[in-house]
């Protein structure tokens, strides 16, 4: 069994590192043999050599893609993969909203979010909505899984799949540190160390890490006669985090995993954008009334992870697992007594598109009291997972059969407050009234979530068939008043039984070729608030067909899928800003087709030269429409008063992305390109800022197409030592990214690093 031992701790390494190898482009070594692989199956993908047995889009995004441009933000290394869309709102990926295939992309509800394997949002079930999202610079890969692929994984099921893969315990002695400077008083520090030590006792593995960030920010608020500190716009992470194995000398394999870990966020960020006008003078300006917004958070991670390998045809693998999450955002609400007149009061959205006293407000041009919102909240998630993979056959025709079961608890308390601000006419403060904790939302929301599922992956020849389905019982309770601050506690409770289905099938034409096709059926659950209060579960049914290509000598790898989904009762989460109900509601059908495609190649492969010159280029299609005019006809819900034949809201239609770049092993450099088109930003599709019922919003009309591109450098002085460097929007392009949540927002301006990385 020392052998295998050692088989599963490369497997490992191979699988969590993500590897430097394009899809269906990576060796047929001893790592890909029959052999239980059981570490592999930790991951969602694995050893990228498995996607190509895969039914569905799949996209494994390595430690390379990450370091190349020196990316922090999970919206920059998504550009890569096909099919995903992503709504940036401060410009550094401190809170992603992404979209699989057309799916809602608010704050990437729809999208079911992992780390290591384990959920790491903070109640995936209760509050799938969170502002929350894994610090990119710390991680060493990503695994992207769309179609049928996902049906081993919930509670999300009718968008897709993201798994971040945090640094795995090395097999041997390494150390690493990565340091860098940048633009805006960017600071970014990542440092890892850890060994794999052989004992009397077995294995024994360790990771320290801890990876640090400050920015000062790119925006500018402006100053006051008692504020004189506006360009204190950035945000300061920290992210500690310890792993610790143990492979036990046993004649069975085992392994023990036990990882712990924790991230601190504190942000200067705010909702409020601009007006049309004053984004036109100077995007990157902040009004004076939004000089109070501050959000910080805390997170602790945790899991316990134990794999077994009782025979070479049966592997089982149990993680325990624990993730809290805190946060208090701090941010202005809306602008009240107005020229100290009693109920003379603004939206901020209405302030900004209006352009009058309400705008002098927030400039600080006039008198008015400023509600800021102290957004309170807890969550907690905990559950067991159990999983178990066992495999049977002849020559003829092998079967894998894949188990899993899962228990899941999460909950969400908000627990908020309004404080309200005395503004002169000068725009200084002249006295502060503080809110009572709760009165401005108390309540408690809470799941216990029973998940199963069933696959089996059957190989017949040159055949692949991937049956499988999945269901959950949700157990729901929701509790107004949770507290009693308010009043007496109310409670209601809902359970909700859900199911998912997929078939998959591959064929192999020959060494190159690989044909891939499937149906899923899948399911997106409403939180317990909506679903006591009657909304339906998301449902869509989804096809894709598609194909893989690899050359002979494995510099060039081609992917392309054709897909279309129907959606049924699509859940339109609560409404982000403006000041409607704040109730998510069943937005109606919607139907969703579209082309992805996604190429590499690497011309120094292919004619043998002593240098690596890799090219690459993917596009993704997406046509996204209503096929009923929304039910919703709250006229500050951005997705109110939609018709048939309507896009859906921050969807494009093209995204397009492309890179190449030259490595000698000695210097290196790297240019990539991204061209995303313009969307509409509510369902009712209009252009200029209106809503529903004719009044100004600054949430309603467009965002600009825009094109941006990065360019990096290296020089390796020596071996396991390199100097680097870079510009990311190198054109210093302005555009208009989203005008959620209050008003239009730019992307991140021209922003230029240099560092030093060493790894021993």
């Amino acid at each position: 069994m020392k052998k295998r031992t050692g088989l599963f701790r490369a497997t490992f390494a191979i699988a969590a590192l993500g590897m430097a190898i394009p899809a269906g482009a990576a060796d047929d070594d001893s790592s890909t043999d029959s052999d239980a692989k059981i570490l592999d199956k930790v991951m969602v993908i694995g050893n990228p050599a498995n996607i190509d047995e895969m039914p569905g889009s799949a996209h494994s995004v390595t430690t390379e893609d990450i370091r190349e441009q020196n990316y922090d933000d999970i919206n920059q290394v998504l550009r890569k993969v096909p099919g995903v869309y992503v709504r940036q709102e401060e410009g550094f990926g401190l809170f992603s909203s992404i979209s699989l295939r057309g799916v809602d992309t608010t704050r990437s509800a729809k999208v079911t979010v992992m780390e290591d394997g384990v959920l790491t949002a903070p109640a995936p079930y209760s509050a799938p909505a969170a502002y929350y999202t894994p610090t990119m610079g710390r991680m060493s890969g990503l695994e992207i899984l769309k179609g049928s692929s996902q049906v081993k994984y919930g509670p999300q099921t009718t968008g897709g799949v993201i798994n971040y893969l945090s640094t795995p315990i090395p097999l041997q002695e390494t150390a690493y540190l990565k340091s860098s400077y940048g633009s805006f008083g960017d600071q970014r520090s990542h440092a890892y160390v850890g060994n794999t030590l052989s004992t009397g006792a077995g294995q024994f593995g360790f990771l320290l890490e801890g990876y640090f960030r400050n920015n000062d920010g790119y925006k500018t608020i402006d100053e006051t006669p008692d504020f004189r500190d506006g360009n204190n716009t950035g945000f300061t992470k920290a992210d500690p985090m310890i792993k610790l194995s143990w492979e036990p000398d046993t004649t069975l394999y085992q392994r023990l995993e036990f990882k712990y870990g924790t991230s601190e966020l504190d942000a200067n960020e705010t909702y409020l954008g601009l007006s049309e006008v004053d984004f036109a003078a100077d995007p990157y300006r902040r009004y004076s009334a939004s000089r109070f917004d501050n959000i910080k958070t805390k997170e602790r991670r945790s899991y316990l992870r134990y794999a077994l390998a009782p025979s070479d045809d049966l592997d089982v693998i149990a993680t325990l697992y624990q993730n809290t999450f805190t946060r208090n955002w701090y941010k202005l609400k809306d602008v009240r007594d107005v020229n100290g007149t009693s109920g003379n009061n603004y939206s901020l959205s209405a302030a900004l598109a209006q352009n009058g006293e309400g705008l002098d407000c927030l400039r600080g041009d006039r008198a008015c009291v400023l509600r800021v919102r102290a957004n309170n909240r807890d969550y907690e998630t905990q559950g067991i997972d159990m999983v178990g993979y066992y495999r049977f056959g002849s020559d003829a025709i092998q079967h894998e059969i894949s188990a899993g079961i899962r228990f899941n608890q999460d909950q969400v308390i908000r627990f908020q407050w309004d404080d309200r601000y005395n503004q002169l006419v000068n725009g200084a403060i002249d006295g502060m009234t503080p809110g009572t904790p709760g009165e401005a939302g108390d309540r408690m929301q809470k799941t216990d979530a029973l998940a199963v599922f069933l696959q089996n992956t059957i190989k017949v020849g040159a055949w692949g068939f991937t049956p499988g389905v999945r269901i959950e019982q949700l157990d729901q309770t929701y509790i107004e008043d949770y507290a009693g601050v308010d009043g007496t506690p109310t409670t209601k409770t809902n359970t909700m039984n859900l199911w998912a289905a997929s078939f998959g099938v591959t064929y192999r034409f020959n060494d190159s070729w690989i044909g891939f096709s499937s149906v899923n059926r899948g399911f997106s659950p409403p939180n317990p608030k909506s679903a006591t209060g009657g909304i339906n579960e998301e449902t869509s049914l989804a096809y894709e067909l598609g194909a893989r290509y690899t050359n002979v000598s494995q510099a060039l790898a081609l992917e392309t899928v054709a897909f279309y989904t129907d959606f049924s009762d699509m859940i339109a989460i609560d409404n982000i800003g403006g000041t409607g109900t704040g109730t998510s509601t069943n937005f109606g059908k919607v139907r969703s087709y579209g082309l992805e495609f996604s190429g590499q190649y690497d011309a120094g492969i292919a004619n043998g030269w002593k240098v690596k010159n890799p090219w690459y280029l993917t596009a993704s299609y997406t046509n996204a429409t209503q096929q009923n005019a929304a039910y919703d006809d709250d006229p500050e819900s951005i997705f109110s008063y939609g018709k048939a034949g309507n896009q859906v809201p921050y969807i494009p239609k093209w995204v397009l992305s492309a890179g190449t770049g030259v490595d000698t092993g000695r210097w290196g450099s790297y240019i990539s390109g991204s061209y995303v088109s313009k969307t509409f930003t509510t369902a009712n599709n209009v252009k200029s800022q209106k809503n529903g019922d004719g009044d100004l919003d600054s949430r309603f009309g467009t965002t600009d197409a825009y094109f941006v591109a990065d360019i990096s450098a290296f020089y390796r002085i020596k071996e396991g030592v390199k100097l680097f460097g870079g510009v990311q929007n190198v054109g210093d392009v302005t555009y208009l990214v989203s005008r959620q949540p209050e008003g239009p927002r730019p992307g991140m301006p021209l922003f230029a690093y240099a560092g030093l990385e060493m790894e021993l």
